[in-house]
This record gives C-alpha cells, sequence and structure tokens, in this order.
C-alpha cells in the first residue's frame, strides 16, 4: 500500500506532505484519524520559531490542548528531521503525550531526532509553510 498524502489548505497556500505510514503507522494513522475527522479544519498555527518550526493542532490555540487521547513515541532512525518541510508530533516532556499538534520543520534540526516522531515530509507547498506564522489557520485538512 503506498503511503497517503496530507493536503493543508492553508491561509498562506496549500501544502502537501507524503504521511510515513509504512515507517510511523500509529503517529500517521492518529494524524490522518484526526483529518478525516474534521479535527484541524480551522485551527490554527500557534508557534512560530524563525529557522526552526511551524507549529499547530491544538484546539485551544495556546499549545496546550490536544485530542481526546496521547499516542506513545514512534521513532525510527530512517525519520530524520534533516532538512525544512519534515513533519513530525509535538509533545511535552513525557516522550507518551503526543496527541494533535504538530510542527513542520524551517530547516534541518537533527538534534530532535529519536526524541519526537516524524511522520510526514513536505512534498509541494515548501514556500507555503515557510511563509505560514502564528495565526495563520488550517482552513481544511484532508487526506488523498
Amino acid at each position: 500500500m503506498a503511503n497517503r498524502t496530507a493536503v493543508l489548505n492553508t491561509t498562506q497556500g496549500e501544502i502537501k506532505f507524503e504521511l510515513s505510514e509504512d515507517l510511523a503507522p500509529i503517529t500517521a494513522q492518529n494524524f490522518i484519524e484526526l483529518a478525516e475527522n474534521g479535527f484541524y479544519n480551522g485551527l490554527t498555527f500557534h508557534r512560530y520559531e524563525p529557522g526552526f518550526v511551524i507549529q499547530g493542532g491544538c484546539p485551544q490555540g495556546t499549545g496546550m490542548g490536544g485530542s481526546k487521547r496521547n499516542i506513545p513515541l514512534e521513532v525510527t532512525p530512517a525519520l530524520k528531521h534533516s532538512e525544512a518541510g519534515v513533519v513530525a508530533m509535538a509533545r511535552s516532556s513525557d516522550p507518551n503525550s503526543a496527541s494533535s499538534q504538530f510542527y513542520i520543520t524551517l530547516a534541518a534540526a537533527s538534534f530532535l531526532d529519536m526524541n519526537y516522531a516524524v511522520f510526514g515530509k513536505v512534498t509541494s507547498g515548501l514556500e507555503n509553510a515557510l511563509k505560514l506564522r502564528n495565526g495563520d489557520r488550517m482552513n481544511t485538512v484532508t487526506i488523498e
């Protein structure tokens, strides 16, 4: 089975990323289920760190909220924060606290490898991801 693609229609344009269902099945499936249930539609990106990440997926817009469940940390040496456009789950200090918040790297961030679950990579629209800032919105998130 081929990996599916997430399509984020944002206020800065469309971003597509391939989901690593083959290498991060738990994490990718969590994102897919949330997207298919409309969880991300209308949510904002609440964290922008220049040259590092843009983060969204908090229903409160504060970085403190999530969905109703957490998933275990799922890492593999095959998935790294090697460049801009890597998609991974945000979490608290508890490695098994990822829920709905995710980030897109704006540059390589190898110090995050094996500590945060990478589950995708931007395949088109990276220029739009690089324009995102605090308060920009995910109008819709769909899976194809």
